[in-house]
């Protein structure tokens, strides 16, 4: 596959993103051209990244400058430019969530779910160590998954990696959730580290997703996500073994017990002069996921979006779904009814909806 063209819907944080990977990986992709809002931020654009950037959205349509277009803006406004692009014949690459609630969900879902071509770039799943968590979960070394915790990411991203690493789709759900808060002292944000030493509150939020003999526990409080004291955590469990973060245990038969580990392997540590970048991730020898964009410099979250930008230019080329707009919903779908329970302490059972096979 050659150069992988795309459009650009959005100016913000996000986008800077894809920004950054066709900046470092320009024989793979490029931006072929933006579109947002603001003539003053346009210009902005241009003169950082030097894409082309548009301010009418139909300029911008009609441009005929790439593959297909991603769309990176706030939920409150996604669905309105999915809408229009889908009627425009444009295949795209939404960010998550698709639409903001349920009935923004179903909506979209009888406008576009069933002749757009649109995929939704929920990156945790390619993020490079659980990619090889999902490889040894999928591998049946530790026989039937039956429970998967996670805490690594807020609704609906938490929601697609336990859905993943159980291996399950769009069956129906018990959902179970409290909230709990605890103060912390103020760390990191999207701005940069703390200014001053802020005592603020924490909510934690636990959530259990009862699949009928799977169990998925979704944990996660919002400082985790650039927190130097908050760690992420993960644990699959299997009838023959399970993984403890990046710690591996299964039977090799029933009284041969295997330890192993995933490691992340980087260069340019010591006297290694390929440059700094991640090659891999390795456990019990052998590479149970290889970084395809090295050695360009990127970070893991980075590294997953190339991954989605990849595999969408496979898509629109006649490749398979990666992660279709009917998971997208249905992640989102049960991140809020974790949130619901949550908040009320209600018992919720999930219900069948429009975008899965078995709705009738």
């Amino acid at each position: 596959m050659g150069k992988i063209e795309f459009g650009l819907i959005g100016g913000g944080w996000r986008a800077e993103f894809y920004l950054r990977i066709a900046q470092q990986l320009p024989d793979q992709f490029v931006v072929g051209a933006m579109f947002v809002r603001n003539f003053e931020k346009a210009e902005e654009l241009r003169r950082i990244w030097g894409v082309k950037v548009y301010t009418s959205f139909e300029e911008f349509t009609s441009s005929g400058a790439y593959m297909f277009t991603v769309v990176c803006v706030p939920r409150d406004i996604s669905m309105e430019y999915i809408i229009r692009l889908a009627a425009a014949g444009i295949p795209m690459l939404a960010e998550t969530p698709p639409a903001p609630h349920l009935e923004d969900l179903i909506e979209l879902w009888k406008q576009v779910g069933a002749s757009a071509r649109i995929q939704i770039a929920e990156q945790y799943l390619f993020q490079p160590m659980h990619a090889a968590r999902i490889a040894v979960a999928r591998s049946g070394r530790l026989g039937e998954i039956s429970q998967a915790q996670v805490s690594v990411a807020h609704g609906y991203h938490g929601v697609s990696l336990i859905r993943q690493l159980l291996g399950v789709e769009f069956q129906n759900v018990i959902v179970r959730g409290q909230n709990f808060q605890s103060p912390i002292l103020k760390g990191p944000g999207r701005s940069g580290p703390p200014v001053a030493k802020e005592v603020i509150q924490s909510t934690q939020t636990i959530g259990t997703l009862d699949f009928e003999g799977k169990l998925g526990i979704f944990d996660f409080v919002g400082d985790q996500y650039f927190s130097w004291i908050r760690q992420n955590r993960i644990l699959v469990r299997g009838e023959c073994g399970e993984i403890v973060n990046e710690k591996v245990a299964w039977l090799e038969d029933f009284d041969t017990p295997i330890y192993s580990e995933l490691r992340r392997v980087d260069t340019g540590h010591g006297g290694n002069l390929e440059g700094f970048y991640l090659k891999g991730i390795m456990g019990n020898g052998e590479w149970l996921y290889r970084n395809p964009f090295a050695p360009a410099r990127l970070t893991e979250d980075e590294i997953a979006i190339a991954e989605s930008l990849a595999r969408m230019g496979r898509y629109v080329q006649g490749g398979p779904s990666f992660y279709s707009l009917a998971e997208g919903s249905q992640d989102h779908y049960l991140g809020m009814l974790i949130a619901q329970a949550a908040a009320t302490g209600e018992v919720i059972t999930s219900q069948t909806q429009v975008w899965s096979p078995d709705y009738k």
